[in-house]
C-alpha cells in the first residue's frame, strides 16, 4: 500500500486509531452498545443550520433552494449513529462551492428502527425533491452511501426517475460482510465484528444480502452516472471494487477514485487529499 499521503492525513489517521469505537472489534461491546441504543431515540448533534420536518424526519437544509443544483445527502454512521458536525460542515461546503441546495434527512436508525422504515421516509422525500428541483444528485458516505446505491436500484421498481448523479464516499455495499478476510487491524474506524451485528439489526425483515440493504447483490443496470471514492486502506475497499466492476459490466457510466493509503470516508476530513476529491466532485456535478 502506498504511503505517499500527506502528513496531515497521517495525523488524522493516528487520531482515528486512538478513538476507534471499541464495539467495532468486540462481540461483548457491540451487544452492549446495541442494547443501550435500544433504550431511547438518539438525537442529532445540535446545529446552527436550518431544519424542517418532512415525513416524520427532521431535515437539514443548506444553501438557497433556488440554486442550480440540488443534493440529497444521506449521512453515514453505520446506520446507528446520528448526523454530526462533520456532515453539517461538509454539506455547508457543498452548498457554497457547488451552487447547490443541500438536503440532509435525519432518517430513522437501528436498532430501534429498521431499513424498510427509512426506505419509506426517503422515498417520500425524493418524490418531493423530484417535483420541485432540477439537477439532482444523490450523495452519501459510508452507510449513507450504501443506502443511496440501494435506493437508486429500488427507484427502478417503483417507476421513479434516477437522479442526474450518484456520488458516494466509502459506501457500505454488503452489510452481510460475506467477502472475508477483512483487514480489521489496519482500518482506524471500522471492524468486522461490530459491522456484522449492526448489519443484522438494520436489515430487519430483509435478508442481509437483500439489495435494499446490500446493493452489491442488486441490479445496477440503468443507474445514473456514478462517482465513488474509497481508500485502499479501509475495510470496505475490496467490496467497493467488486461493486464498481459490476457497475461497469452493466454499462453504467461510473468512476472509482481510490485514495492511495487512505482511510474510510477520507474526502470528509480536513486533509489535502480531501481537497483533491472535492475538485472531482465539482467536476462531476458542474462540468
Amino acid at each position: 500500500m502506498s504511503q505517499n499521503k500527506s502528513f496531515i492525513s497521517k495525523i488524522a489517521e493516528n487520531i482515528l486509531k486512538r478513538t476507534k469505537p471499541d464495539y467495532m472489534d468486540s462481540h461483548e461491546k457491540i451487544n452492549e452498545f446495541l442494547a443501550e441504543k435500544s433504550k431511547k431515540e438518539s438525537k442529532p448533534a445540535k446545529s446552527i443550520f436550518k431544519s424542517t420536518e418532512f415525513s416524520g424526519m427532521e431535515v437539514f437544509t443548506f444553501g438557497d433552494e433556488n440554486s442550480k443544483n440540488t443534493i440529497v445527502y444521506v449521512h453515514g454512521g453505520a446506520y446507528v449513529n446520528e448526523i454530526n458536525w462533520q456532515h453539517y460542515l461538509f454539506c455547508f461546503l457543498l452548498s457554497r462551492k457547488l451552487d447547490a441546495y443541500v438536503i440532509a434527512p435525519v432518517y430513522s436508525l437501528a436498532p430501534l428502527h429498521k431499513s424498510k422504515e427509512t426506505f419509506d421516509q426517503i422515498t417520500e422525500l425524493y418524490k418531493n425533491v423530484l417535483a420541485k428541483n432540477d439537477n439532482i444528485t444523490l450523495m452519501g458516505d459510508s452507510a449513507g452511501g450504501g443506502f443511496v446505491l440501494s435506493f437508486c436500484q429500488y427507484l427502478k421498481t417503483i417507476n421513479l426517475s434516477q437522479p442526474d448523479h450518484i456520488i458516494t464516499f466509502s459506501p457500505w455495499v454488503d452489510i452481510s460482510m460475506s467477502n472475508p478476510p477483512y483487514d480489521n487491524e489496519n482500518d482506524p474506524i471500522l471492524g468486522e465484528i461490530g459491522l456484522r451485528e449492526i448489519g443484522k439489526s438494520w436489515a430487519g425483515e430483509f435478508d442481509t444480502k437483500d439489495y435494499r440493504v446490500s446493493p452489491l447483490f442488486g441490479d445496477n443496470s440503468g443507474l445514473a452516472k456514478t462517482l465513488i471514492f474509497a481508500g485502499d486502506g479501509e475495510i470496505f475497499y475490496r467490496d467497493i471494487k467488486k461493486y464498481y466492476e459490476d457497475l461497469k459490466n452493466k454499462g453504467v457510466d461510473a468512476r472509482l477514485i481510490t485514495g492511495k493509503g487512505m482511510f474510510h470516508i477520507y474526502p470528509l476530513f480536513p486533509i489535502p487529499e480531501a481537497k483533491k476529491a472535492f475538485k472531482e466532485i465539482k467536476k462531476e456535478i458542474m462540468e
